[in-house]
């Protein structure tokens, strides 16, 4: 994705983005195409191109986007990081769903194993309750353990249809890690 604030850049980067979930919607990822999300904007082709490369690279933009808004709450938020992912997760549900519905899931699990590390090395862990298991040993390893390990929660609370109560699966996790201290 090129960068810019631009606003009619912006506007076109949104306009671009919403056209192709609306096309997931409808059709599954890998048959859709740049000439279909061009065809469902007011937008020219060169406009697309003027913003991003692919469609691939417009999904990147969009996985970008979601990662740093959970950054931003896990950055911003006095609250445990399980209640932050839960709540993440509640708000971004119809996206959740799409990616799901694709087979894409995995790639907000790669956006975290990639994004987390680096910011867990800038933050403030005094907030963080896993910080204090973690003192002297490998930090990449756990954090790629914890984001593991509650990827595959949410993963099946997607593959469930997210029927379940995200409180009840919450109080499960707790009442685990009350049992594993």
């Amino acid at each position: 994705m090129k960068e810019s604030s631009n606003p009619s850049s912006i506007r076109s980067k949104q306009e671009i983005t919403s056209a192709l979930l609306n096309l997931m919607r409808k059709y599954p990822y890998s048959e859709i195409t740049v000439k279909q999300i061009v065809l469902e904007t007011d937008l020219a082709r060169k406009t697309f191109y003027l913003n991003y490369s692919s469609k691939d690279d417009v999904l990147d933009a969009l996985m970008n986007q979601i990662i740093g808004e959970y950054v931003q709450a896990l950055s911003s938020s006095d609250d445990e990081p399980i209640a932050i992912i839960f709540n993440f997760c509640k708000k971004k549900k119809d996206l959740l769903k799409l990616l799901h519905k694709n087979n894409m899931l995995y790639l907000l699990l790669l956006k975290l194993n990639e994004v987390l590390p680096e910011h867990s090395r800038k933050s403030d862990m005094s907030r963080n309750p896993f910080a204090k298991l973690m003192t002297g040993l490998d930090s990449d390893y756990l954090i790629a353990f914890n984001i593991g390990a509650i990827w595959n929660v949410i993963f099946k609370w997607v593959d469930h249809g997210m029927k379940d109560s995200l409180e009840d699966i919450r109080n499960t996790i707790d009442a685990y890690l009350k049992r594993l201290a």
